[in-house]
């Protein structure tokens, strides 16, 4: 609402005798109209789009022609969003909120990079977007050191380089010019903290992660072994890949060498359905032996409400995407003025009591749909 009567003070302004928007009356009513047509235009482009694994490899997110827009008129910008696992389920809700802050915004972007990890293809694809020359580049900097040239080469040539879902550390040489995305070492030390109300000092905790370094997830198993360390766990951090078959072979090979284990869990969101179906399969929850995760995809939800998983945690990707795209575009519309600025998206503990929540609501927020919701704020939010 800020925004909309913002922009109608500017309008007003152009008459001589106006100084401030107070001074003219407003009609609320077509003030709603116009703001729910602009909405209902801009969910049809996003209801349009489908589920991770089927989106189209460029949006463009624009009014339909001839629509009434509220907002000024700005520049279709262009810009590419580089991801280390495109298909990934995890990236269904940060897509979502590119996709609505594009058809906000009335401007574009690709989504390309590397289907499993696989570096040197998320660099080309890096490459691609500045020949391309795109507006603005947002890379899931999941390498210490392989984005560095990239990036210089971005910004030598204009173009607004961020880094979201991970980034390289302090020191690397990475000149992203900003970071959105959670705190990923703090996290870790937020869910280890948790889990030692599970354990005791002595206790075994398996650590289960994707790729050993990666970025994305060695920092959050940093902070837990910190916690770990001082609490005086027996902690050990294991190795299982991201796709969920093969994670859940390598978890019930490592508990067999370690049937000793109070409590597992995972840097990842696939790797925890694994921990979770690990947990059951084996009947580990009568032995004592607790689970939890990171993410919010479906299946982890649904292991929770089952009592298969202690906990996951909710790092809210749908703010990742959505101001990766609009940090760009501030940005471009100001010549550079506005510059992109670190974002900490968040930390959430999702647990059985609240869990239903989540399951009940079937919206692009938490990745469950493409569709756009709005849902009722509750009627008190606890502090």
């Amino acid at each position: 609402n800020k925004l909309f009567f913002q922009n109608i003070e500017h309008r007003t302004r152009k008459g001589p005798k106006v100084t401030k928007y107070e001074q003219h009356e407003v009609d609320p009513e077509k003030c709603a109209q116009s703001r729910r047509r602009f909405l209902r235009n801009a969910g049809i482009m996003v209801a349009a789009v489908p589920l991770i694994g089927a989106f189209p490899e460029s949006v463009m997110a624009a009014s339909p022609s001839g629509s009434k827009n509220p907002w000024p008129s700005y520049p279709a910008y262009r810009f590419a969003m580089v991801c280390h696992v495109t298909a990934d389920p995890f990236f269904v809700s940060c897509r979502a909120g590119a996709n609505d802050m594009c058809a906000l915004l009335g401007c574009s972007y690709t989504w390309s990079g590397s289907e499993t990890g696989v570096i040197p293809e998320m660099v080309n694809a890096f490459r691609v977007a500045i020949n391309t020359k795109v507006n603005g580049i947002a890379c899931a900097m999941v390498d210490p050191k392989a984005f560095n040239g990239v990036t210089d080469t971005a910004l030598a040539a204009g173009i607004p380089v961020t880094a979201y879902n991970a980034v390289a550390p302090a020191g690397s040489g990475n000149h992203a010019m900003s970071y959105i995305g959670q705190d990923l070492y703090l996290a870790g030390v937020a869910v280890a903290t948790r889990i030692l109300t599970y354990v005791k000092k002595g206790d075994l905790v398996g650590g289960m992660i994707s790729v050993p370094g990666s970025l994305n997830e060695q920092p959050r198993m940093d902070g837990a072994a910190s916690v770990f360390k001082h609490a005086g766990i027996n902690f050990v951090q294991v190795g299982v890949g991201a796709t969920e078959g093969p994670a859940l072979a390598s978890i019930e090979a490592w508990y067999q060498g370690h049937q000793n284990v109070k409590f597992m869990f995972s840097s990842g969101g696939s790797n925890g359905v694994a921990v979770a179906t690990a947990i059951q399969k084996l009947g580990l929850a009568a032995k004592g032996i607790g689970g939890a995760a990171f993410d919010v995809g479906v299946p982890v939800l649904e292991q929770i409400s089952a009592g298969h998983l202690a906990f996951t945690v909710d790092q809210q990707a749908y703010l990742q995407g959505a101001m990766s795209i609009y940090q760009l575009f501030l940005y471009n519309i100001t010549g550079g003025l506005i510059t992109p600025t670190n974002v900490n998206t968040g930390f959430k503990y999702v647990t059985k009591d609240v869990v239903s929540t989540y399951l009940q609501h079937k919206d692009s927020w938490e990745g469950s749909s493409t569709a756009p919701v709005v849902f009722t704020p509750p009627k008190s939010i606890k502090a």
